[in-house]
């Protein structure tokens, strides 16, 4: 008989998430406020995930992007965001559900949130998802019909953009 238990580790990782996208809401809605800046790092393989080739063979397993002076078209959902930023001086457009985060971390008020995600899961995610069954929990949308953008919009803030690993930041 297999025993039942709550699992309070993903109850606490779903209420994590839920401060990411009401931050990003926040964002979306108002713009970076002061010295605010995010960093969020993130499965590249996760079911959902939408980069472009060049940066998947580049960030073949994590990748952290950094929110805070070059970013366009940032969109909040349910399950996900999308957002533009600039690699290389071309500009492309990121789809990240929720789920594939596994750090966010704002600097400026020294505020970080890890994920615990099981690595039997995200080993089971990312083989289905190169089998082609992804077993996404929730739904992902469909709105990724191109992912190198370049509309020449003006970026929500600033002027540098900037790719680092939070790797140094981390407990081991």
């Amino acid at each position: 008989m297999e025993e039942s238990f709550i699992d309070y580790g993903r109850l606490i990782d779903g209420a994590m998430r839920s401060i990411v996208r009401d931050a990003l809401k926040i964002v979306q809605k108002e713009g970076l406020a002061g010295d605010h800046h995010f960093y969020i790092t993130f499965y590249t393989e996760f079911p959902g995930v939408v980069i472009s080739s060049e940066l998947k063979k580049e960030y073949k397993e994590e990748m952290t992007i950094v929110l805070q002076h070059q970013f366009w078209e940032l969109a909040v959902e349910k399950d996900f965001f999308t957002v533009v930023l600039s690699f290389n001086h071309k500009k492309q457009k990121l789809i990240i559900p929720f789920d594939a985060i596994t750090a966010f971390a704002d600097p400026s008020v020294k505020f970080g949130l890890q994920f615990r995600q099981m690595e039997e899961e995200i080993a089971e995610a990312t083989s289905d998802n190169k089998a082609g069954t992804p077993p996404v929990k929730k739904p992902i949308k469909a709105i990724a019909a191109k992912v190198d953008v370049d509309d020449g919009e003006k970026p929500i803030v600033g002027s540098n953009n900037n790719v680092i690993s939070l790797d140094n930041f981390r407990k081991k």
